[in-house]
């Protein structure tokens, strides 16, 4: 019988339980093997932007292009549309010999509020997915539909977690190894280029540099701890992306890959507060409580 999802994240409003935000959560290492869990491990997700940092590796292995570390990462992004990633996905496509008239993302707005509200009008560059589509078209690779335009994959939350656990150990992945090592060290040194202002797996990786994290769809938040070799995946049922920092954030903590330093970076994102007239009246609180496995 299927476990159900387990509260993750409840929201209190002037002292009261306003609402809950139900989850599941996966922690594996890279054989697949189930560390620790809350909810239903198994449940069935759409990967999505999730995907990109094996997108990306497999990109990278087919180019014959010398990116940095800035392009590779702009390519493993789901990004704010902030200046900083236009300019970099800009860069992916010159060197590509491409222009933005060849990319295939839906024309959209900036992610990020105050980009969006100096922008005219839609384009495919602010697409926040426009790295990874400037990257697969710099050397025609062909990557098998999400909202971007590209087919996406559903699997069991155990085995995204179990693909995160892989990126820790690039040699597990046979001829991919370099590629998928080069964008582990790109993300890490540009994590700003892979979300931006305001993003979860953008703080946490500044806050922890021992651990890549991405944000997906629908509040699907996937992390490996590098050194540990953990694979995270972290599913908010309703989508709430509200819930979704504080959820990692209480994962990593609850699996002792956060330093005293980290949790008081992260302080802020991983209870914040609840508005009312602007004023903070509550706060999101972390409810979940991992179950190891045996």
């Amino acid at each position: 019988m299927a476990a159900r999802s387990a509260p993750l994240v409840r929201v209190v409003r002037s002292g009261l339980e306003e609402s809950v935000h139900l989850g599941d959560v996966a922690v594996c290492d890279a054989t697949g093997r189930l560390i620790a869990s809350a909810g239903d491990p198994n449940r069935l997700v759409f990967v999505r932007s999730c995907t990109k940092p094996v997108q990306a590796a497999v990109a990278v292995d087919a180019t014959r292009l010398e990116l940095s570390d800035r392009l590779v990462a702009i390519m493993a992004a789901s990004h704010n549309g902030e200046p900083v990633h236009l300019r970099a996905v800009r860069d992916v496509l010159r060197l590509g010999g491409l222009t933005e008239a060849d990319l295939q993302t839906p024309a959209d707005r900036p992610l990020d509020g105050a980009s969006a509200r100096r922008v005219r009008e839609p384009r495919p560059l602010y697409h926040n997915c426009s790295g990874k589509h400037a990257g697969i078209g710099a050397d025609d690779v062909a990557i098998g539909i999400d909202g971007c335009g590209a087919p996406v994959h559903g699997m069991g939350l155990r085995a995204a977690a179990t693909m995160y656990a892989g990126l820790s150990d690039p040699d597990r992945q046979g001829r991919l190894a370099p590629a998928v090592g080069r964008v582990v060290t790109a993300m890490r040194a540009e994590p700003y280029l892979v979300g931006g202002r305001n993003r979860i797996d953008t703080e946490v990786m500044r806050a922890a540099p021992n651990v890549l994290a991405k944000e997906g769809a629908e509040a699907l938040t996937c992390a490996v701890a590098l050194g540990d070799g953990l694979g995270i995946a972290v599913k908010v049922g309703d989508g709430g992306y509200r819930a979704a920092g504080p959820a990692l954030i209480a994962v990593l903590d609850q699996l002792g890959l956060l330093s005293g330093g980290a949790r008081r970076r992260l302080a802020k994102r991983a209870s914040p507060p609840v508005l009312g007239g602007g004023r903070p009246v509550g706060r999101l609180e972390p409810v979940l409580t991992l179950r190891t496995s045996r």
